[in-house]
């Protein structure tokens, strides 16, 4: 007991500061997040980052999965790990805390709200792939779903091309009119949003189809996509069907999305080629190349990764930091 009490008053005793949801929605913007995203990404497909495979505890009703990981950045890199539980049923879906670590010391540095940062990490980073991807005259764009993810994906893809039309489509359509209403402020003022009769009512024609829902099934139908379109599926389990896998051409935000058994691989993506997978972060870098021709159907397959949250963390963190923002606590 006396050395317990020893080490207690001799040890460092750091403040680290606490960023509520508020905190982070008003440091993060989304130009600087797109940007540092990008850098991210090709850190990733470098191989300048350290990230093992996340895991998840399973209950009943979801999971509680752990996203540690470290990623070069500035002089010392950014060090952190997000906690975060995914529950369907709840609204939200996602909640979490992303805790950040000084990289050349291991000290506890920040402890903040994960659950902005998700959203919006998730749906910039399908942008930046839409914007490599899609057909620079793409003109109808689709979101199936109409919880946060479909906000954020109407929020990002809005300003990457001179839609014409917005389709928003939900299995509960009163759902899908609130949000073809509260998106609309975030296009042109000539541009059609409204909510579409079905799904594949919405899909058929598309240039660009964002699929954002919790599906345990197939949410399309290959037969419905254009065979010049590009598809983006961001949701957790099982939203695209085998058929446009093995139809279009498959790119990833890490390749662990194919070669990593759930939760930290895409369900849809098990058993594929990786050799045929490009990674998102070396189309960023033009290394690799996205779409051949205007003429075939390219999918991008998102499962969310650390080095994602570690940029937008980091960002967020340095910003606090250089304001006073937040609460200092001693631990």
């Amino acid at each position: 007991m006396a050395l317990v009490e020893a080490w207690w008053q001799t040890a460092a005793m750091p403040e680290i500061r606490v960023l509520s949801a508020v905190d982070v929605a008003a440091l993060l913007h989304p130009a600087e997040l797109r940007a540092g995203l990008e850098e991210a990404l090709v850190a990733l497909a470098a191989g300048r980052a350290d990230v093992p495979p996340r895991i998840a505890a399973v209950t009943p009703d979801g999971l509680l999965a752990a996203m540690p990981g470290y990623l070069e950045a500035g002089d010392t890199g950014l060090l952190a790990t997000k906690l975060v539980s995914v529950f369907p049923g709840n609204a939200p879906s996602h909640q979490g805390l992303i805790v950040m670590f000084d990289a050349a010391t291991g000290t506890p540095r920040c402890a903040m709200d994960a659950g902005v940062i998700t959203e919006e990490r998730t749906a910039l980073t399908a942008a930046i792939a839409a914007d490599l991807l899609a057909r620079g005259d793409a003109a109808v764009l689709t979101i199936v779903g109409a919880g946060a993810q479909a906000h954020s994906h109407a929020r990002a893809l809005a300003p990457l091309r001179a839609w014409s039309q917005v389709r928003i489509v939900n299995r509960t359509p009163s759902r899908a009119e609130a949000l073809a209403n509260d998106v609309r402020e975030h296009f042109a003022s000539d541009v059609d949003v409204a909510a579409a009769a079905s799904v594949a009512e919405a899909v058929r024609g598309a240039d660009v189809v964002a699929l954002c829902t919790h599906s345990d099934a197939p949410v399309i139908e290959v037969d419905w996509v254009d065979g010049d379109a590009h598809v983006s599926s961001v949701g957790s389990r099982i939203e695209l069907p085998a058929e446009l896998v093995r139809a279009g051409r498959v790119i990833v935000d890490h390749l662990g999305a194919v070669t990593s058994p759930p939760p930290a691989g895409a369900y849809e993506l098990q058993g594929l080629d990786a050799s045929g997978v490009v990674e998102l972060g070396a189309l960023v870098a033009g290394i690799s190349l996205g779409r051949a021709t205007d003429d075939e159907i390219t999918v991008f397959k998102s499962t969310g990764h650390a080095v994602q949250d570690l940029a937008a963390a980091g960002l967020v963190l340095a910003s606090a930091e250089s304001k006073d923002v937040g609460t200092l606590v001693r631990i």
